[in-house]
């Protein structure tokens, strides 16, 4: 009786839980991506940091080394004047997001920016590497 009532409860229990994972994996990919670039536009490096993943932060573990090394390596998304999001390639089933950024950035140059999104334990996406290409097309990810 009692390993029949302690079965019971379990699969009650169960029938409750959903394993952690995102509704919609690539519009909260991209509002990850569109929220870090006005924390960028702003100079908020600590919006800016929170939003990158647990690697990342890794290789840069103070907020304001994070957002020099961003200028530097990636003046085309810092200095964004207009974004668009292009084409995404889900890879597990959402675990991570490849999302494609059309950038415009300083003097009219288009720039393309591929996103390398992680889904965490928690449930929300983390940035976990960008790549910038100086390309004008959509060439697929």
């Amino acid at each position: 009786m009692a390993f029949r009532l302690a079965f019971a409860l379990v699969a009650l229990v169960l029938a409750f839980v959903r394993p952690v994972s995102a509704e919609d994996p690539v519009a909260e990919a991209q509002k990850i991506i569109a929220d870090q670039i006005k924390a960028l536009k702003t100079d908020d490096a600590r919006t800016a940091y929170s939003f990158a993943s647990p690697g990342i932060r890794s290789m840069f573990p103070d907020e304001r080394v994070f957002l020099t090394m961003v200028r530097e390596k990636y003046e085309p998304l810092y200095h964004s004047v207009n974004y668009a999001f292009g084409r995404s390639k889900l890879v597990g089933g959402g675990e991570v997001v490849f999302q494609e950024v059309i950038l415009t950035g300083r003097g009219t140059k288009d720039f393309t920016a591929i996103y390398d999104m992680r889904l965490q334990d928690d449930g929300t996406y983390k940035v976990n590497g960008v790549r910038m290409l100086a390309k004008t097309t959509s060439q697929g990810i």
